[in-house]
């Protein structure tokens, strides 16, 4: 038996020989976390540097482009060296590290998604009230709340793993998450778990059942206004809702892969669908708001243009 004082590392079993090719899914994964730096970190600049930008749906999208950083480079630099390695091992305390930026990655981007959907509501169907109710302290309080309780929930759920006796080391995954260290526990962990499900399903339910209800406001609003309320709505909300969505997909495939036993899918189609979470909505969400908002889509043509001239 192998408890916690005794288990140094963890071997992450779900890395495969891929020989040359290898080198090939070292160049993608390379050139994707290159194109994820770049387009967030231009679309924060856009926003930061344009004072015309310096408005509450815009400082939301800034924090939401910052966690898209966090999240990547939690991920991708390690996956990297992973790949480059024959030994797919990673330190405890690197694992616990990883599973702390993965969880509030995710809880963090739920969150935003949420005051973002709130933010459309007030500037959709009260309007004339927007600037008065939506101000520069409510913006910082809703966007450090957006942070620090993930911050918060999930240094308690690594406390909590760190405390567990394990025994093993294995874990099914190209990366550490807290559910897989909790299932390597010698007994049964309820605290852990209820904890864990209960932070979990609460930020994520909670944030869903929030952004469906603000959107049904917007909806109802949208049925008893103008043409040019509903055509303010689709132009703004639409992108929100496809992070939504897209999102959503992705974290829906990471907790039935974590919860479900998946030896029956390929080892591929389950490395790739517990990743897309983590690779796709950094990807995404850049390329849709920088391509549907056309503030945004303006500005930075602007900004490039004074460059070259």
């Amino acid at each position: 038996m192998m408890n916690f004082s005794q288990v140094s590392y963890f071997a992450l079993v779900a890395y495969f020989d891929t020989g040359t090719l290898k080198y090939m899914n070292l160049m993608i994964i390379f050139f994707l976390y290159i194109f994820i730096i770049c387009a967030n970190v231009l679309l924060i600049v856009v926003i930061c540097v344009n004072r015309s930008l310096h408005e509450p749906m815009y400082l939301f999208l800034c924090s939401l482009f910052v966690n898209e950083l966090y999240g990547s480079t939690g991920l991708f630099p390690f996956l990297l060296l992973q790949i480059l390695s024959d030994i797919h091992t990673v330190s405890l305390s690197f694992c616990f590290l990883q599973s702390f930026c993965v969880h509030t990655y995710g809880a963090v981007e739920y969150l935003t998604l949420a005051i973002m959907s709130y933010d459309r509501y007030l500037a959709i169907c009260h309007p004339l009230q927007y600037h008065t109710q939506m101000t520069f302290n409510k913006i910082a309080t809703l966007i450090a709340v957006t942070w620090l309780y993930p911050l918060l929930a999930c240094t308690v759920i690594i406390y909590l793993n760190s405390q567990l006796q394990l025994c093993g080391n294995t874990i099914y995954k190209v990366y550490c998450d807290s559910h897989s260290v909790v299932k390597l526990a010698c007994s049964n962990a309820h605290v852990t778990n209820i904890y864990g499900l209960v932070a979990s399903f609460g930020t994520i339910f909670g944030a869903l059942i929030f952004i469906l209800f603000t959107y049904l406001k917007i909806l109802l609003g949208c049925f008893s206004g103008s043409t040019q309320t509903r055509q303010k709505a689709i132009s703004t909300c639409t992108p929100h809702l496809a992070s939504l969505l897209n999102f959503s997909v992705g974290a829906s495939f990471e907790l039935i892969q974590s919860r479900f036993n998946m030896k029956s899918i390929p080892n591929m189609l389950r490395i790739f669908l517990s990743l897309y979470w983590l690779i796709c909505q950094p990807l995404f969400n850049p390329v849709m708001y920088g391509l549907n908002l056309s503030k945004i889509r303006l500005t930075g043509k602007n900004m490039m243009s004074n460059r070259s001239s």
